[in-house]
């Protein structure tokens, strides 16, 4: 009528909390066993390396707005030259279209002909030079001298370098994720160097985080024991720890697979000599509050 299973454990969200970027531990503000909040601080790294990549950040994206404000000026600044020698293309047009007029009726000199002409040319090939900046300026501009500032590559570069040097210095000071119990505080100290796990194989210094919220208990029944479990049925949970004490639950959820499907070792012997062991099936309870006034400790055995 009832079913129930000594292999049964409590479980906890834990985490071992460290930072994604490396740098000496500069102090650490929680104690072991201490409670904290989400969003509490529990160490910080010495954070003037990363002050000092966010101020050459900051220069670089600023060297990078004025290159780009510069460009502009002097694409505005070629486009006006060129319009002002398109007028004296113009002037020199018309003063050798009079000359010619002129030289046909033999009242202008051969060599003023030819300066005149030399003057028109000359107008043009520097036209022609300066249209040419103007050009490859603008090409430099993506075709675009309207662009705003902020959507050039150099520029938007610029900006991720310093968000992610404001994000390294942010994450210097390293909080709490989630509320919890502080434990393997020892294991750190001031003065420590903290490789972050994207520069190695492995962390070298971090603070482990238990919550004393987020309880459940994992219960390994029998195969044969879940015929008529269902999610929401209720459960009397009683921790090994403390005898006296009972607490409610509540089935919220059975495993799709027993543990020794997940197993890197297949439990199936294959050479023929084979003997039929009932499995266990992972079945999480949520543990409801209880009237005794205990701590809870992650991994204690439970009777469900």
């Amino acid at each position: 009528r009832f079913v129930g299973t000594d292999a049964a454990y409590v479980k906890a969200a834990q985490l071992t909390v460290t930072s994604d970027v490396s740098g000496v531990v500069k102090s650490v503000e929680v104690r072991e066993g201490q409670r904290v909040d989400a969003g509490d601080v529990l160490f910080r790294l010495d954070a003037e390396p990363f002050e000092i990549a966010l101020a050459n950040a900051q220069a670089s994206l600023l060297q990078a707005e004025m290159s780009v404000r510069s460009l502009k000026a002097e694409y505005q600044r070629a486009r006006q030259q060129a319009h002002a020698q398109q007028a004296l293309v113009d002037v020199a047009s018309r003063t050798l279209d009079r000359f010619e007029v002129l030289a046909k009726q033999g009242s202008l000199a051969t060599t003023q002909w030819d300066q005149q002409q030399a003057t028109y040319l000359s107008a043009i090939a520097t036209l022609n030079s300066l249209e040419e900046a103007a050009a490859a300026t603008l090409a430099r501009l993506n075709g675009d001298p309207d662009l705003p500032v902020d959507r050039f590559p150099d520029v938007m570069k610029a900006r991720a370098v310093v968000a992610e040097a404001q994000r390294q210095l942010d994450h210097t000071v390293v909080r709490a994720p989630f509320e919890g119990i502080v434990t393997a505080v020892d294991s750190l100290q001031p003065g420590m160097l903290i490789v972050s796990a994207m520069s190695a194989f492995g962390t070298t210094g971090a603070v482990g985080l238990v919550s004393d919220r987020d309880l459940w208990i994992e219960a390994n029944l029998k195969e044969t024991d879940l015929t008529r479990v269902q999610p929401g049925q209720a459960v009397e949970v009683r921790i090994d720890t403390y005898p006296d004490c009972r607490w409610p639950g509540t089935v919220e959820s059975i495993a799709p697979a027993s543990g020794a499907a997940f197993s890197p070792l297949p439990a199936q012997n294959l050479s023929g000599n084979w003997v039929k062991v009932v499995q266990r099936i992972p079945v999480r309870i949520g543990l409801g509050s209880s009237g005794c006034d205990v701590i809870i400790v992650p991994g204690a055995m439970v009777c469900a």
